[in-house]
């Protein structure tokens, strides 16, 4: 097969488009301004396509193990690690926001604090234990399978998923059938990928166009600190997991640059969605393992929204000149890990789950978050982007844990990325 040329590659096409996005709307904003339904547009045809994709790959490995000891240890196990590493994050975020103090010397009066942060107040109030538990049940067997809750999806799939195991003997024909629908559905992911440089082009364009580049000088410590700190997260932490189970961080990043690339451009962690689930998949990560541990992962592994919620919490403080003890901070902490699972799969859970925390620690007013309402957005691309390499390695690990991880295989994908690329697109 012949390799493609340069400008032939899915990831050099989002690269220019993400370039060209930034120019105009830097030059023209108001023209990048009005390429938001670009982006948006291609955000919704992924959406379109995510339902389909976890419930037939989770429903399919579920269906093929004859343990079904095994799915719930995998469940258990992934959940720990989760866990683990979300609160590692918190931890991470509160350490570096005390040492570098991004938000000290600000000097900023609450009272003159103006903005509309309601809405999140709302979506956090809303965002109850309870609430989260029950939505997770769907209106009919089906219903999830037309809307937007990856939680009812993991739902239905498991069920439908074990139900298949029970029935083996007569219901082979419906997995046969879930197996042959696999291949037109993901060829469907491939056709929508073609378009991810429009619509990363349309999304940059417009975040450029209506928030300027110089609405981020002013914030650019808080900003910076955010990134240099994932970056370690990700290259020190996660990579230290990575090595430990035989693998390079790297290396692992290469291979899924288009959905990385895919990330930065759209803001969106779920537009990259189908094409992980693939890709973990193609890499020797069981089928189980890849639909249970992936949508579950975006929903409660969120290892960038969990810094972010701790360092924005103390540039808040810092900002407004409120001294936090350290028993106070530790509250944070607690109330940060909770909340965080609290508004799994709610959209914008980022800043919705910063309401919900400060809203408990009655020390920072939830009026100082218009503080970085302005430059959310520039942070909402490595708070995705964290989000995903935190949870691709935790595929890996947990397969690696469970023996369900073809090594050679991994190894190949790994080293020889382009061919794997050229082999999904056939």
């Amino acid at each position: 097969m012949k390799a493609k040329k340069i400008y032939q590659q899915l990831y050099f096409q989002v690269i220019i488009a993400i370039i060209a996005g930034i120019l105009l709307g830097r030059f023209y904003p108001e023209l990048g301004e009005k390429m938001k339904p670009l982006g948006d547009g291609f955000i919704k045809l992924v959406k379109m396509i995510i339902a389909p994709v976890i419930f037939i790959t989770l429903t399919l490995g579920i269906a093929h193990m004859t343990d079904l000891k095994k799915v719930g240890r995998i469940a258990v196990k992934a959940m720990i690690y989760f866990f683990t590493f979300s609160t590692l994050a918190l931890i991470i975020g509160l350490i570096v926001g005390n040492i570098l103090q991004p938000g000290h010397g600000l000097n900023i009066d609450p009272a003159t604090l103006s903005g509309d942060v309601s809405q999140y107040q709302h979506k956090a109030h809303e965002s109850t234990l309870t609430g989260f538990m029950m939505n997770i049940i769907p209106e009919t067997l089906f219903s999830p399978l037309v809307g937007e809750n990856i939680l009812q999806v993991l739902l239905v799939a498991i069920l439908m998923g074990v139900a298949l195991v029970l029935t083996k003997e007569k219901s082979q024909k419906v997995t046969d059938f879930l197996q042959d629908l696999s291949t037109p559905i993901f060829k469907i992911v491939h056709m929508l990928m073609k378009l991810a440089p429009i619509g990363a082009f349309g999304a940059m364009a417009f975040t450029i166009g209506k928030y300027g580049l110089h609405s981020v000088l002013n914030l650019i410590f808080l900003v910076g600190t955010f990134y240099i700190t994932s970056i370690l997260f990700v290259v020190l932490v996660l990579g230290a997991v990575a090595w430990y189970n035989g693998f390079s961080i790297f290396k692992l990043m290469y291979y899924l640059k288009e959905e990385l690339l895919l990330v930065l451009g759209t803001s969106s962690s779920e537009s990259a969605l189908p094409g992980i689930m693939e890709k973990m998949e193609k890499a020797g990560c069981s089928k189980a393992i890849v639909g249970l541990v992936v949508p579950t992962g975006y929903s409660f592994n969120l290892d960038g929204t969990n810094i972010y919620m701790t360092l924005a919490s103390l540039f808040i403080a810092q900002a407004l000149n409120i001294h936090l003890p350290l028993e106070k901070q530790l509250m944070l902490l607690l109330v940060a890990m909770l909340s965080s699972k609290g508004a799994a799969g709610v959209t914008g859970a980022g800043f919705v789950t910063l309401a919900a925390t400060l809203a408990v620690v009655p020390e920072i007013p939830i009026a100082g978050m218009t503080l970085i309402l302005g430059i959310d957005k520039f942070m909402s691309e490595c708070r995705a982007l964290t989000n995903v390499i935190g949870n691709s390695v935790a595929t890996v690990v947990v397969a690696n844990w469970e023996k369900q991880l073809d090594k050679e295989q991994l190894h190949f994908c790994l080293n020889h990325p382009n061919e794997v690329e050229k082999k999904l697109e056939v």
